[in-house]
C-alpha cells in the first residue's frame, strides 16, 4: 500500500492512516523510514496502530508534524527531522513495553532541535524520562504533554520549569504530583501558560487548584478530571487514545472502580474567579461536594460523574456557559444546574422540547425569549442566552 501512494502521489504533504476497531496495521519501521525518506514533499504524516514497526529510523527534511500512536517495543527509534514542529508518540499500556524512553527523548533533542510540541503517552514514564528530555536541547517548546507516567513527580516539575519557561501547555495527567508541584507551576508560568491538564493526578487537592486558577491569569483551559475522587473509590483503570486533541488535550477515560466502605470519607469544595477560562473539566471528581464558579468566559464545564456535589452548595456566574456535561449526576443536581443557567426560567420548558445531538446524547435548549432584548457586557459583545446540559 504505502508503495502504491508513494508512486500514485509524487508531491504528497499530508497522509493519514486510521484503523477500525478489528483492523491491524502490519506496516514495519524498515517499510516507513524509505516511504518518508521518498517523500520530499510530506510535512504531516500520522499513523494509528503502529503495533509492527519494530524500529524507527525517520529521516526527513521536509516532515514538520509527525503523530505515532499504538508503539509498542520500539528498539531502535532515530528521528532525524530538523524541521520537525509537532510530535506526538502513543505507547501501548501493556507492562512489558521495552521501549527505552531516555534514549528516545535524549535523540529527538539532537536531531530535531525546533520541536514546539511534544506529545508522550506511556505508563514507562518517569523523572529519569524528564531529566534526559530535559537537559535535550528543546529550548523552544511551548505545548509540553507527558500521560499516564505515575512515576512523575513534584521533582520533574521542577525540572520542566527550570527548562522550559515559556510553556503555554502543560499536561501532566496521570502523573503524581503534588500541590508543592502546582505551586512551582504557577511561579514559572503566569505570563505564559493558558492550558493545563492534570486529569487523574491523586496527589492534587482543591486548594492546589483552586491556587493555580487564582495565580495563572491566563488560563483559558483546565482539565482536572479524576483529581478529587472519592477516597472509597479505588483502583480506578486510566485509558486515553493518546492523540492529543485539537486543543492540545489528550482525552482520558476511566473504566473500573472498587469501593472500600472502611475509608474515611472526606469531601472538598472548590472555588474558582478567573477572567479568562473557557473551558473547565471536573470529570470524575466524586470527591468535590461544593462547587462555587464566578467566570464570565466560561463556555464548556465538565460535570460528568460528580457524584457527591451537593445542589445546594453550587453556584454558577458564568453567563456565557454553552455546554454543561452532567451524565453520571443526581437528577436534583442536573436540575439545580439547569435552573441556574437557565436564569430560572424553567417554567418554559415544556414548551421547547429536548432534541438530541448527532452523537445521541439529549440537549435541553433554553427559550430565546423574544421580547427580551439582548444584552452587552462590559466589552461590547452580545450575551450567550443558550446553553445545552448534556445528561447522557
Amino acid at each position: 500500500m504505502l508503495a502504491c501512494v508513494a508512486f500514485s502521489c509524487p508531491n504528497l504533504e499530508a497522509f493519514e492512516i486510521r484503523t477500525a476497531d478489528t483492523a491491524i496495521n502490519r506496516i514495519t519501521g524498515d517499510e516507513l523510514g524509505r516511504f518518508v525518506a521518498e517523500k520530499k514533499s510530506l510535512s504531516n504524516l500520522k499513523i494509528e496502530g503502529c503495533t509492527h514497526l519494530g524500529f524507527l529510523n525517520l529521516c526527513s527534511s521536509s516532515l514538520s508534524t509527525l503523530w505515532l500512536s499504538d508503539l509498542y517495543s520500539i528498539s531502535k527509534m532515530i528521528i532525524n527531522c530538523p524541521n520537525l514542529k509537532e510530535i506526538s508518540l502513543d505507547f501501548s499500556r501493556k507492562e512489558n513495553d521495552s521501549t527505552d524512553l531516555i534514549t528516545m527523548v535524549d535523540g529527538l533533542g539532537r536531531s530535531c532541535p525546533n520541536l514546539r510540541n511534544m506529545h508522550i503517552a506511556s505508563i514507562r514514564l518517569s523523572h529519569a524520562v524528564v531529566l534526559a528530555l530535559t537537559s535535550a536541547n528543546l529550548r523552544g517548546l511551548r505545548m509540553l504533554s507527558l500521560v499516564l507516567g505515575s512515576a512523575i513527580v513534584d521533582a520533574s516539575v521542577a525540572a520542566i520549569t527550570s527548562s522550559y519557561p515559556n510553556l503555554e501547555l502543560l499536561d501532566l495527567s496521570g502523573s503524581s504530583i503534588s500541590d508543592c508541584g502546582i505551586g512551582m507551576i504557577c511561579n514559572v508560568f503566569p505570563q505564559t501558560l493558558s492550558r493545563l491538564l492534570l486529569a487523574l493526578c491523586p496527589n492534587v487537592t482543591a486548594s492546589g487548584i483552586q491556587f493555580a486558577t487564582a495565580q495563572l491569569p491566563l488560563l483559558q483551559l483546565i482539565d482536572c478530571g479524576m483529581t478529587i475522587c472519592d477516597p472509597s473509590v479505588q483502583n480506578v483503570h486510566l485509558e486515553g487514545d493518546g492523540l492529543p486533541n485539537g486543543d492540545g488535550s489528550c482525552e482520558l477515560n476511566y473504566q473500573k472502580k472498587v469501593t472500600n466502605p472502611k475509608l474515611h470519607q472526606m469531601y472538598q469544595k472548590l472555588i474558582i474567579k478567573h477572567g479568562q477560562l473557557k473551558k473547565l473539566s471536573l470529570w470524575g471528581c466524586s470527591g468535590l461536594d461544593a462547587l462555587y464558579l464566578n467566570c464570565p468566559e466560561l463556555n464548556d464545564l465538565n460535570l460528568n460523574s460528580c457524584t457527591n456535589l451537593h445542589p445546594e452548595r453550587l453556584l454558577l456566574q458564568c453567563p456565557n456557559l454553552e455546554n454543561v456535561h452532567v451524565s453520571g449526576c443526581q437528577d436534583i443536581l442536573r436540575g439545580a444546574i439547569q435552573n441556574q443557567v437557565f436564569n430560572d426560567f424553567t417554567s418554559l420548558e415544556d414548551q421547547f422540547p429536548c432534541k438530541r445531538l448527532a452523537d445521541g446524547s439529549k440537549r435541553v435548549q433554553v427559550p430565546r425569549f423574544l421580547d427580551q432584548q439582548p444584552s452587552c457586557n462590559e466589552k461590547g459583545r452580545t450575551r450567550q442566552t443558550l446553553c445545552a446540559v448534556h445528561v447522557s
